[in-house]
């Protein structure tokens, strides 16, 4: 697999209500693995889209050598399908089986071909992934949304595809299953292209490219050695702001005082000629000399301003802009101790078998719910927050709003914009004030308007941040399962800020121990092979 590559040529794409995301963009992805970083927004899955083939550019060519190997952030998998048939080892497996149950066809071996070690193959790629216990049989929707991810790449992988793009693959997954995934990344041959905000998968990458409005620049190394060029790049760009700021300031400062001399030497000027009793056509001579004189001395220092200020124009063009959210939760303050919501021996199938689970929750905690993929912490969620019911077991809740922010992000109605959607969550808040929260979660003008569809994975989950915890009335119980999915790092960092100021209780279900050592959590439980125990 040598000289693998992935060539954009002048490409542009605009989504259909015009708003543009890419102007005669081109780049080239070499063999080995490069790690592609934007803010969110920025339009790192539509890229990954058209290399894909699944978007067609408006101008321009995209050429992929080999055979294309494409995991998108959200899969789309029909919950009803079994992992064999993900796999794309349904209809085979069951030719097998006909032929060993006595049935001779000429169909089923033509269906079979030279794959009669598909259950082997398959087997072997699964356990590669860390899908050892998941049979092929399972149905999807009996699966967590880590487990689709890793069973999502394993069908790629069973490909053998020479270019692979994989759009946020750590989503979800728990610690093995992270490793498991590294180890595959680590080996790969090919050409890759992975989309991320997981520092730890981008620091295994050969090359970071940056996604800019202009192009895509490549940097070499890791994603450690990216930040710190950019960050000397910004010490760079802001002094000279500073030393472009002095300039115009000395400039401006230049051109009064020799407008100062220049209107003290034309009253002097005025006093000699009239003190000298010249004719008045002398006179007014030299009175336009003199003004002359000025107005070109003026234009000379104005000149000076004009360049110092393009040099600051150009100064903070070359500084990196972060956006932000700039975000508040709602003041709802929970009394100590009070208790919003107990469950005694909740039974769900075979997820909480025996004597089932128990959990209490008393604000205002920080909860940080754990354990590894398929064990059931996002059914637990759905327990609290109401929308699943126990096979066995009873519950209890407290008066007020309890918010909940889905891992699978399907709250919004995706046909509706973003505006919208926050007016059916918050209708008694003025249009102007809506508005105002929206900018605050970076959606400014039009971007408000847009169609939640066809949000970014990045764009989609402020959105959703903004619906769940500005939805009237405010909540009191907040249930987190994965927020930091497609976040970038700047936005993360916010929203440990928010939740460090929420003052009510909160559930979170997260695989980034960062993340939970920044939000300050005060209690931590580990849900594995039906048990929920409290640890640390």
């Amino acid at each position: 697999m040598s000289d693998l590559r992935i060539v954009l040529s002048g490409i542009s794409f605009s989504w259909a209500d015009g708003t543009p995301v890419f102007d005669r963009l081109s780049a080239t992805f070499p063999t080995g693995r490069t790690g592609l970083v934007a803010p969110n927004g920025a339009g790192k899955s539509t890229l990954l889209k058209l290399i894909a083939g699944q978007l067609a550019p408006a101008a321009g060519s995209v050429t992929a050598d080999g055979l294309l190997g494409y995991l998108p952030q959200d899969l789309p998998l029909t919950t009803g399908r079994t992992v064999a048939e993900v796999l794309g080892a349904g209809a085979i497996l069951r030719a097998i089986a006909a032929i060993e149950g006595g049935d001779a066809d000429e169909a089923h071996f033509t269906t079979i071909g030279a794959d009669w070690d598909i259950e082997d193959r398959t087997r072997a790629q699964l356990d590669r992934l860390g899908l050892d216990d998941v049979g092929l049989d399972r149905r999807l929707d009996t699966l967590s949304g880590g487990q689709i991810v890793s069973l999502g790449l394993a069908a790629q992988l069973m490909r053998e595809p020479d270019v692979l793009l994989l759009d946020e693959p750590t989503n979800n997954l728990d610690r093995h299953a992270r490793d498991q995934l590294s180890a595959v990344l680590e080996s790969w041959s090919g050409c890759l292209v992975v989309v991320s905000h997981d520092r730890a998968l981008l620091d295994r990458m050969d090359r970071i490219a940056e996604l800019e409005p202009g192009g895509i620049r490549f940097h070499g190394g890791t994603f450690t050695e990216y930040e710190a060029a950019v960050q000397a790049e910004r010490e760079v760009a802001e002094k000279n702001i500073r030393n472009a700021e002095q300039e115009v300031k000395r400039e401006k400062r230049e051109r009064q005082q020799a407008r100062e001399r220049a209107a003290r030497r034309a009253s002097n000027a005025a006093r000699t000629v009239a003190d000298a009793g010249l004719p008045k056509i002398v006179a007014g001579t030299m009175k336009r000399n003199a003004q002359e004189s000025a107005g070109k001395a003026d234009g000379t220092h104005s000149a000076r301003v004009g360049a110092a200020k393009a040099k600051l124009d150009q100064a903070e063009r070359a500084l990196r802009e972060e956006q932000k959210i700039s975000l508040e939760l709602p003041e709802t303050a929970v009394p100590t101790g009070r208790t919003l919501f107990t469950g005694k021996h909740l039974r769900v199938r075979d997820l909480f078998p025996g004597e089932g689970v128990e959990l209490s929750v008393r604000g205002p905690e920080r909860i940080a719910l754990t354990g590894p993929n398929g064990s059931g912490k996002s059914t637990l969620l759905r327990l609290v927050h109401g929308d699943l019911d126990p096979d066995s077991g009873a519950m209890s809740r407290a008066e007020g709003r309890v918010a909940y922010l889905s891992q699978r992000l399907d709250l919004l109605d995706p046909g509706r914009t973003v505006a919208e959607n926050l007016a059916a969550a918050a209708p008694e808040m003025p249009p102007a004030d809506r508005m105002n929260l929206l900018a605050r979660f970076l959606f400014r003008g039009d971007r408000a308007h847009l169609p939640v569809d066809v949000l970014s994975g990045g764009e989609r989950l402020r959105a959703t941040l903004a619906c769940v915890l500005f939805a009237e009335p405010a909540p009191q119980l907040l249930l987190l399962d994965e927020p930091t999915n497609n976040l970038d790092l700047v936005s993360t960092a916010q929203l440990e800020s928010a939740l460090n100021a929420y003052r009510g209780a909160f559930v979170v279900v997260s695989h980034d121990e960062r993340f939970l050592t920044e939000i300050g959590i005060d209690r931590r439980l580990r849900l594995a092979g039906g048990v929920l125990e409290e640890i640390g």
